[in-house]
């Protein structure tokens, strides 16, 4: 082997050794998220069908909330990054306790919005009249823990730009067993009911917040930043959010769309999409996580100007999104005759699923490349980019999603209209990443 083959073959394995730390304990972390709701329920379900349909509606209303903010996650993430691959550890630190102030204002605002209003955010989504008192007493009780929840997104966003995303996985875990203990100690020995499932989870969240404060202050004790609010650092922070809240929400609408023309196909395909969107959802978990590895690893190579470096990441992040997918799309097909009973018996619902997901299945190397290629671009700060392109996707979708009761195919031609969205998404993402103007390199943007 000559020097100059062997030099990228150590390059590749340097560079999936970066992608292999930091992805697989973020995969961990962000499967724990949704266990929290999972623990609820299952407690919650134990009281009654109104009190766990209660919690259904207000357990919505609330990832809907914050999940509108994980731009808090993904901003601070690169603008840390690039801080760290500039060898300012100091203003690194300082980057994201701006995040963090951001998201307790962001926090006191939602409060501030949802405690006078949710009766009727309860109303809107349609809870029955003996589900709507629980609902609304979980809405008030858990809006309470918003702040924390925001501060957990800003600051697992500090650690990653800090190349360390181990932390997140053992706050998330001790947070999700903290969650569990409380919600049985309060529901059922306090005898709380919904209330006290609704206090566990804010006790949980503020419990998860406050390590997360330990570990950025003493970091910022030790590299000599600063923990007071800056004004300027805080509408910085802001501005770069405003692009990725429009992609989240775009993204959103989206998903919206499709459940809404599910619905329009009957009670059988309505069933059959929620228990796909859930595969799929869990399957967006593990791209997901090498996404994140991507925002973490580009934005420290073009903080520290190397264009060269962040291009040979790229590519190679690219190569693992393909092989994720492909590897992701093989386990639903073999999988798939198994998966669908653990969700129901109706033999309708089941056939309805089945040739719906091998369309999700052939559909996953393609949404690997999407993954990547979205963590490049928020590693590097594209967030303008990226608000555009999903813009542009929301608009290419739309039309095709509404006219599938038209087209017939039922439920299958949805999960291809899916598959064209991500297939837009995937041509906007490569176009831009092949262009080269995302390469901005530099302690800030």
């Amino acid at each position: 082997m000559t020097q100059a083959s062997a030099a990228p073959k150590a390059d590749r394995r340097r560079h999936d050794r970066e992608i292999i730390a930091l992805a697989v304990p973020a995969f961990g972390a962000l499967v724990a998220e949704p266990l929290f709701v999972m623990a609820d329920s299952a407690i919650v379900g134990h009281l009654g069908t109104a009190q766990l349909a209660g919690l259904g509606v207000a357990s919505g209303l609330l990832t809907t909330a914050v999940s509108v903010f994980v731009f808090l996650a993904y901003a601070t993430t690169a603008a840390v990054a690039r801080r760290v691959g500039a060898d300012d550890l100091s203003a690194a630190i300082r980057q994201g306790m701006d995040g963090i102030w951001l998201a307790l204002l962001l926090g006191a605002a939602v409060i501030a919005v949802v405690l006078p209003t949710a009766p009727a955010l309860v109303e809107i989504f349609g809870a029955s009249d003996r589900a709507a008192g629980y609902a609304i007493t979980y809405l008030r009780i858990s809006s309470l823990g918003i702040p924390a929840m925001l501060v957990v997104l800003a600051a697992t966003g500090v650690l990653r730009g800090l190349q360390d995303t181990k932390t997140p996985l053992y706050v998330a875990i001790g947070g999700f067993v903290a969650n569990g203990v409380l919600n049985v100690g309060l529901v059922y020995g306090a005898g709380l009911g919904i209330a006290g499932s609704a206090w566990g989870t804010v006790i949980a969240q503020c419990g998860m917040a406050a390590v997360y404060l330990f570990v950025v202050v003493r970091g910022a004790r030790r590299h000599g930043a600063s923990l007071r609010p800056d004004a300027a650092g805080i509408r910085a922070c802001a501005q770069a959010g405003v692009p990725l809240l429009v992609r989240t929400l775009s993204l959103r609408a989206i998903l919206m769309i499709a459940t809404a023309v599910a619905a329009r196909l009957g009670d059988a395909e309505v069933a059959a999409h929620q228990i796909i969107l859930s595969l799929w959802n869990f399957l967006a978990f593990a791209l997901d996580a090498i996404a994140i590895a991507g925002q973490a690893i580009i934005a420290r190579y073009l903080g520290a100007n190397d264009a060269e470096g962040a291009r040979a990441v790229c590519r190679r992040m690219v190569q693992w999104g393909i092989a994720s997918g492909v590897g992701l799309g093989l386990l639903v097909v073999l999988a798939r005759p198994l998966f669908i009973p653990l969700f129901t018996g109706d033999a309708s619902v089941q056939d309805t699923a089945l040739p719906a997901l091998v369309v999700v299945a052939l559909a996953q190397p393609i949404c690997g490349i999407v993954f990547v290629l979205d963590g490049v671009l928020m590693g590097a700060g594209d967030g303008r980019y990226l608000a555009w392109a999903m813009l542009l996707t929301f608009a290419a979708f739309t039309p095709v999603a509404l006219l599938v009761p038209y087209l017939g195919g039922g439920l299958t031609t949805l999960w291809a209209a899916m598959t064209l969205m991500m297939t837009v998404r995937m041509l906007t993402l490569w176009l831009r990443s092949r262009s080269g103007r995302w390469i901005v390199t530099g302690a800030t943007r």
